[in-house]
């Protein structure tokens, strides 16, 4: 990759404007800090460098100048209560209260997991220790010592808190069930991708060089298994499933997979060789968009009456008890927390134990404020800022307290409502951070590291984070790239960053936690967070091994106070059923199972319906109206129809949805739009197949650029119109909507479905940038938006583009399928068809295969018979 490097690097603007150098170095071959644009390199092709080394040598001196001086100072943090009546500023409860409920293995045998009673192979016991788990908790052992749970008899619902260690208890069913019976798989279903990443590399970690238990099979098992051609290995594979994933094994290839296989082991009749499911994040069942496919695999597996052990699990559970009801399984609620955690609320300028203050905020807006000082006194103040940047409260208290907890030598986390405040959030602690001279040569030479490890990536250093990651903070959010944000977590976990700033779903999707967790305002975006969340943010407080304590800190805003107080004291929500009839899930769950062939007559129907988490909290009259209403729904949709014999059977269009993992509406839509392309395709150029590898949820709820889209129509050759009208839009209305700043009219179900086709067809510009060879920076600078979400939908329509191919297989349109098959391949390489080929060489991406091709290296045979000496100097090419 070329670096252009152009900025104020002197002190004359006409100088910097005049600076313009490159750098070349070996791909994906990171370079130290110091070494960065530093002097002579010994090839050729940097000889230029010597023309400027006094201009980086200056930038480099900026770079650790901003280190040096502080633009704010934090402010001081004060005691207001003697110590008498407060143990201490921090939580009440010492190491030895939080250690106290767990005793060592030497006093309770039943803590180590090599004791003989969870039948559990050495190989992983030494794993497990290697990962740092040596010995358990006793609710742990409790609930694996479960009647019928090591043995995979009866199901599991539990729950505990965040960074109670909920997640072994799970671990060590699945992998003692998959170990004792060779032929068995399991499923894990996770709501994340960053949580299928991080699983995976731990999974695969726990299970290296474990082999399952040969005695566990017979030999007529393993035959059959040979005659389906299967092959029954003795070790353990880990596979991820997710949204852009380039997995291209089959169900047969995987013993535990990370997402749902049911449906295509159900169609192969393999459902047998399931073993077990986990569902993690159960309080996620009654999402709209994750949770619901979660109940429909639930419900399906309770309807088939195998012998899969189903397992479910949350840290924010209220309904335990319904829930096990439902899945026919024991039940365990555990309140232990390995390492305490203190919350406290800081509001003008005072901070608040959260314990004594409740009742006192309450009824706040109705005390004056000279009740308010005698009502409840603060623990702590937080003397004014003089600096007009900390001038508010909020942002004075969530910079002061993550300023003395770096200056103990601990690490923070602070939540913010959305991308921006997270990055402006990040300047502000930066700039109150401790300047170079308080830093060790160690640690900044690490963050130097890290720096570089930012640059080398291919959408290059952002430049907030260049200026940020030197004095140890960093942010985390939705709009960088994957790459980033790994870089960044690994970074924090390994101590070299101090401050991570992060929107909710750190929170949620990965796992990072810290002495002390700040909560800055009790918003994400304009909507007040759910008790759920708040549980889950605070849940990051505190690091088991690390910390004697943790803490969270909630600094709220005055118009927010009343609001704050009722979520503090909240009830977690009970969780309901993602099919109710305002969610429209029972819709897509009955056409599931009548095309899978699982319930094909009323009476099968509804049994189905009575194993639904739906049927334990819906009156049954009213159910069984709604099915009924549902049924005829499908059939007046051309989904379903009625046989002479009384069954229900499943249209060609029906088949198609469930093979491509659609919803009736989507894909009622899709064949519209796919039968009108069958009609009039434009195959004389790529905009059509763009268009329908958009996906249709997801990225299409940002407005639209209009003056964007205007400039792109007007770019768009013959063909490229052709599409748009094609499709149903109307180049007139998109520069009446350029011309104007109204929003686009979602009013009935007509100018819905318009909206959505203007939606697509402008996120379809960028598909067709990522696949001409624009890189993912470029792509987010042209359309204004974060180059995280452009990576995430080159990734998402990866997937959907799968189904698409799937969707025209089933409906029988082979022509358009070639087509799309073709340009899928386009989409995987993020390239032009002439560099396939070369796209299929490991860690070979668009750029390198260019330059490749460029310099006539065309095929895979030509760069395999090249000389190496001959292939550096191109490689050089692409840096």
């Amino acid at each position: 990759m070329q670096q252009q490097w152009i900025g104020a690097i002197s002190t004359s603007v006409d100088n910097a404007r005049q600076l313009s150098y490159s750098v070349n170095s070996l791909p994906r071959l990171k370079r130290p800090h110091e070494q960065i644009n530093s002097g002579p390199q010994p090839l050729h092709v940097l000889s230029h460098v010597s023309n400027i080394t006094s201009a980086l040598d200056h930038y480099k001196r900026q770079q650790l100048e901003s280190c040096e001086q502080n633009t704010v100072e934090a402010s001081e943090i004060v005691h207001v209560i003697s110590e008498d009546s407060v143990e201490r500023e921090g939580p009440r409860c010492s190491s030895e209260t939080a250690g106290s409920s767990t005793l060592g293995s030497t006093l309770n045998p039943l803590l180590s997991l090599d004791h003989p009673c969870y039948g559990l192979p050495a190989s992983l016991v030494a794993n497990l220790s290697t990962l740092g788990i040596s010995t358990i908790y006793p609710w742990q052992s409790s609930c694996l010592l479960g009647r019928g749970l090591l043995t995979g008899e009866k199901n599991l619902v539990y729950t505990a808190p965040t960074g109670g260690g909920k997640s072994l208890v799970a671990d060590v069913l699945m992998l003692k069930r998959i170990i004792d019976d060779r032929t068995k798989k399991a499923i894990l279903v996770l709501p994340y991708v960053a949580l299928v990443q991080e699983k995976l590399k731990w999974l695969r970690r726990a299970v290296e060089g474990v082999h399952k238990t040969s005695n566990a099979v017979s030999q007529s098992i393993l035959q059959l298994s040979k005659c389906r051609k299967r092959h029954v290995s003795d070790s353990i594979r880990v596979v991820g499933f997710f949204g852009g994933s380039k997995t291209r094994v089959t169900w047969s290839d995987v013993d535990i997979a990370a997402n749902s296989l049911v449906n295509t082991a159900i169609e192969q009749c393999t459902i047998d060789d399931l073993g077990v499911v986990v569902l993690d994040e159960l309080h996620m069942i009654d999402d709209d968009h994750r949770g619901y496919l979660m109940e429909l695999m639930a419900t399906k597996l309770l309807c088939l009456q195998r012998n899969v052990q189903i397992i479910g699990m949350s840290a924010t559970l209220s309904n335990t008890q319904l829930l096990a009801k439902w899945l026919d399984a024991n039940y365990y609620i555990s309140q232990y927390k390995p390492v305490p955690i203190e919350e406290y609320l800081a509001y003008d300028h005072s901070i608040y134990r959260v314990s004594t203050s409740s009742s006192f905020f309450k009824t706040a807006s109705q005390i004056t404020s000279t009740h308010s000082v005698t009502a409840v006194n603060p623990m702590r103040m937080i003397r004014p800022s003089k600096y007009k940047e900390l001038k508010d409260p909020l942002s004075n208290a969530v910079v002061s307290l993550a300023i003395e907890t770096v200056s103990a030598g601990y690490g923070v986390l602070i939540f913010c409502g959305g991308r921006q405040a997270c990055q402006s959030t990040a300047l502000l602690v930066h700039e109150a951070m401790p300047g170079r001279k308080e830093i060790t040569k160690n640690i900044l030479d690490r963050r130097k590291d890290a720096l570089s490890d930012l640059r080398s990536l291919s959408v290059g250093l952002d430049e907030i984070l260049g200026k940020t990651i030197l004095k140890g903070v960093a942010f985390h959010h939705a709009g960088m790239t994957i790459e980033e944000r790994e870089l960044v977590a690994e970074a924090y976990d390994k101590g070299v960053i101090s401050v991570v700033v992060a929107t909710c779903s750190l929170a949620a999707g990965i796992n990072l936690p810290a002495r002390r967790v700040i909560l800055q305002g009790a918003r994400m975006g304009r909507d007040l967070i759910g008790p759920a969340m708040l549980r889950q943010m605070r849940g990051r407080a505190g690091r088991k091994g690390k910390d004697e304590y943790g803490e969270s800190f909630l600094c709220c805003k005055k118009a927010d106070l009343e609001e704050v107080m009722q979520l503090v004291e909240a009830d977690l929500p009970s969780v309901q059923s993602s099919l109710t009839p305002e969610k429209r899930g029972l819709k897509r769950a009955l056409l599931e199972v009548i095309t899978i062939r699982l319930a094909t007559h009323m009476d099968a129907i509804q049994d189905y319906v009575r194993r639904t988490l739906l049927f334990h909290t819906m009156e049954r009259n009213a159910l069984n109206h709604m099915v009924d209403l549902t049924v005829e729904d499908l059939i007046t949709s051309g989904l379903i129809f009625l046989t002479s014999t009384g069954s229900y059977e499943a249209t060609l269009l029906s088949q198609a949805i469930i093979a491509s993992s659609l919803t009736p509406e989507d894909g009622i839509f899709l064949h519209g739009e796919l039968k009108r392309a069958l009609q009039a395709f434009v195959m004389d150029g790529d905009m059509h197949i763009f268009y329908t590898f958009t996906p249709l949820q997801g990225f299409l709820a940002a407005d639209i650029n209009w003056p964007i889209f205007r400039r792109e129509m007007e770019a768009l050759d013959e063909s490229g119109l052709r599409v748009l009208r094609c499709v149903g839009g109307n180049p007139a209305f998109i520069n009446k909507m350029a011309n104007s700043a109204k929003a686009l009219p979602e009013g009935n179900a007509e100018e819905i479905k318009v909206a959505r086709t203007y939606r697509r067809f402008y996120t379809a510009f960028q598909l067709r940038d990522l696949c001409n060879e624009v890189p993912i920076h470029a792509v987010a600078r042209r359309f204004e938006v974060p180059r995280g979400l452009v990576q995430t939908l080159a990734q998402t329509c990866e997937g959907f583009a799968a189904g698409m191919i799937q969707f025209c297989d089933r409906m029988g349109w082979g022509m358009l399928k070639a087509a799309l098959e073709h340009m899928s391949d386009r989409l995987k390489a993020g390239a032009r068809a002439d560099l396939l080929e070369l796209a299929r060489i490991p860690f070979v991406k668009s750029r390198t295969a260019r330059v490749l091709w460029e310099h006539g290296l065309k095929s895979l045979g030509i760069v395999a018979d090249a000389d190496p000496k001959d292939l550096v100097p191109i490689l050089l090419l692409v840096r």
